[in-house]
């Protein structure tokens, strides 16, 4: 994920480059993908179906379905823990350009993929819900998270992102290819402020804003543990600042602007603890590729910020 200026503030940081996992039609080579028939793995060869999609009638009458435009705002702020917003990010269909997009990208699929059921639905966040530390990219890869059914899954970007991580010794192991291959992150949380695949890799601000009530119940959800915040690129600054502060932080002014290293403490609003807010470019194809981001700039900051969460950080 990457654009024509990845971490400009004006555009969203995620590319619609020949090269990117997250284009239709690009070359990608798929990472091991798993066991056979297996959630998020590949079935018999053709059987590209969607995975799990929400049963209707489920909810009573004066609740929001998952297809309301104010679903997200009407159910986040209730969900008691994050296996239940995980559980109803997952139903959500409030975007119908989202909604179209991603299960057309899973029944048309990838020659790479062949075999694969597709997630295709808003993919949540993963990682433990005592994390000190939350990590924020853009929105689901369309054969990436949008195919394996778990953030940075499955495409080039996650694969620098989990191996980053494992350096320091905060991932299990350096490679993500499916929500079965055993991956665990240890005081981390990954996450995306539009939980479903876009066009282009651009989510519009609209679809930005009918995501936010998820992004803001799941860091108030972190609340109690979460001490450090690292956003990868300039789109997801401008979704978080918003979010932090409807979670109760105090926002500096004027707001911080978005820049490689940035690094901004948030005072909590009341009691509780504050937050340290890192910025960094995005780990997308043209940022890695091009050397505007190399693994040593990521592993600083990701390294800067485990520390201000008070995980312990390996030193490569």
């Amino acid at each position: 994920m990457g654009q024509d200026h990845p971490d400009s503030p004006d555009s969203p940081d995620s590319p619609d480059s020949p090269d990117s996992p997250d284009s239709p039609g690009s070359p990608d080579s798929p990472g091991s993908p798993g066991s056979p028939g297996s959630p998020g793995s590949p079935g018999s060869p053709g059987s590209r179906r969607l995975a799990g999609a929400p049963e209707p009638g489920a909810r009573g009458e004066d609740a929001p379905g998952p297809g309301d435009r104010d679903f997200p705002a009407r159910t986040a702020p209730a969900a008691p823990s994050l296996d239940r917003l995980d559980a109803a990010v997952a139903d959500c269909r409030a975007c119908p350009r989202l909604v179209e997009w991603r299960e057309r990208v899973g029944r048309e699929g990838r020659r790479a993929y062949a075999g694969w059921d597709y997630w295709a639905r808003p993919v949540p966040g993963f990682g433990p819900p005592d994390a000190a530390l939350l990590v924020v990219g853009l929105a689901p890869a369309a054969h990436g998270g949008n195919r394996t059914g778990r953030m940075f899954t499955g495409d080039r970007s996650g694969d620098v992102l989990y191996a980053a991580l494992h350096r320091l010794g905060l991932a299990g192991q350096a490679e993500a290819v499916s929500r079965d291959d055993g991956m665990r992150l240890r005081g981390v949380r990954v996450t995306a402020p539009v939980h479903c695949a876009p066009p282009a890799n651009r989510p519009t601000p609209g679809e930005r804003d009918t995501c936010r009530p998820w992004l803001v119940r799941e860091i108030g959800l972190l609340r109690p543990t979460l001490r450090a915040l690292v956003v990868l690129g300039a789109f997801g600054w401008q979704a978080v600042l918003p979010a932090l502060a409807a979670s109760g932080y105090r926002l500096p002014r004027p707001r911080p602007r978005f820049a490689h290293g940035a690094r901004v403490l948030l005072p909590a609003e009341g009691d509780g603890h504050g937050l340290e807010l890192f910025g960094c470019y995005h780990v997308s194809q043209r940022n890695t590729f091009t050397g505007r981001l190399t693994p040593g700039m990521l592993g600083d900051v990701l390294r800067a910020a485990a520390r201000a969460a008070g995980l312990p950080a390996a030193t490569p």
